[in-house]
């Protein structure tokens, strides 16, 4: 089994995805936020900074391009061969209203006639691997038979379906007899994302669809960076076990919220290199927290406390009070 971390902008930057690298479990592909070609443009400074080879040593990143027009797909793409990546990655899963309305993301799913000669020429033009991201259709989950058939006609790397329609967003139940028609159909590899908050998620994925080869972790892992070790292990850790010696066996949640403070740490030091100013590096940090803080025990006043912090200082005190205060827990329930 193959298990990639999902793009998520904001969050999965180059900085996170180095402390996430070094702190726990790895990732086979690490995803990146999705890069926006622009007509006669390069990509942005930021933009820039997250793709740069140096700034992503030792691991195995996937740019990803948000766009519906053919040539600025193959122009930036050419781009990122030049800066050494070999795998790129086509957003069509993004179901925000702004990116939609521009007919990109997944609101590219509704025009399929336009999507098949957007990609005959990006592959009559490119000889580097493509992969796509993709949900299955905008509105309907019979959409994606027609989708399907356009996807077979093209050598992708990978087809990384979220079994949900735009109109879902995050909210409805998974389709997942859709992806089970993908992965009985497909010409090409298979790869599934979408809610694998926990152990017991990922085991019952797994009995659903056996010859499943590789999973995406989104915003599961986020919010619980250990999640992929804990599906690697196959046995969700549970809080007290008693070992030989009868006593309570404290180690395993000693060991992991160690693991969780310093990849903040990791985190927190990096963005007060780059960034500039204390308002800069508190919006990171809030938008960091978003996410993990629901993996802590009885979180929500220091939720609160964290997103009203208008200084480093205070940030720092509601954090270390949380660290010492408070447990890390493997509930795998989050509210997104």
């Amino acid at each position: 089994m193959k298990y990639y971390l999902a793009p998520l902008e904001g969050i999965t930057t180059y900085i996170y995805r180095n402390a996430y690298h070094r702190i726990f479990t790895p990732a086979d592909k690490y995803f990146t936020p999705f890069l926006v070609p622009r007509q006669k443009k390069s990509f942005s400074s930021r933009e820039r900074n997250d793709i740069l080879p140096e700034h992503n040593p030792g691991l195995y990143t996937v740019p990803q391009l948000l766009t519906s027009r053919a040539e600025d797909f193959i122009r930036a793409a050419r781009t990122l061969t030049e800066y050494g990546y070999e795998e790129i990655n086509l957003n069509l899963g993004c179901p925000s209203g702004t990116v939609v309305s521009k007919g990109k993301g997944a609101g590219f799913l509704a025009h399929p006639q336009e999507l098949n000669r957007f990609l005959e020429e990006v592959f009559a033009n490119l000889s580097l691997r493509i992969s796509i991201k993709t949900r299955i259709g905008m509105e309907e989950p019979e959409e994606f038979g027609e989708l399907l058939e356009i996807f077979n006609q093209y050598p992708l790397e990978e087809l990384i379906i979220h079994p949900r329609v735009r109109e879902d967003y995050y909210r409805n139940p998974l389709r997942l007899s859709a992806f089970a028609a993908a992965m009985k159909e497909s010409r090409n590899p298979v790869c599934y994302n979408g809610n694998i908050f926990s152990p017991q998620d990922f085991e019952g994925l797994k009995e659903k669809f056996p010859n499943l080869s590789a999973v995406m972790l989104g915003r599961g892992i986020i919010a619980n960076p250990n999640l992929l070790g804990e599906c690697k292990e196959r046995v969700p850790a549970r809080q007290g076990d008693t070992g030989q010696d009868g006593k309570t066996e404290r180690e395993p949640e000693k060991k992991k919220k160690q693991q969780f403070q310093q990849f903040h740490a990791l985190v927190y030091e990096d963005y007060q290199e780059i960034l500039s100013g204390e308002r800069s590096v508190l919006y990171k940090m809030k938008e960091f927290w978003s996410y993990m803080i629901q993996s802590f025990s009885g979180y929500e006043p220091y939720a609160k406390q964290i997103r009203k912090a208008e200084s480093l200082r205070k940030y720092e005190t509601v954090v270390q009070s949380l660290f010492r205060e408070q447990e890390v827990t493997n509930h795998g329930r989050f509210s997104f």
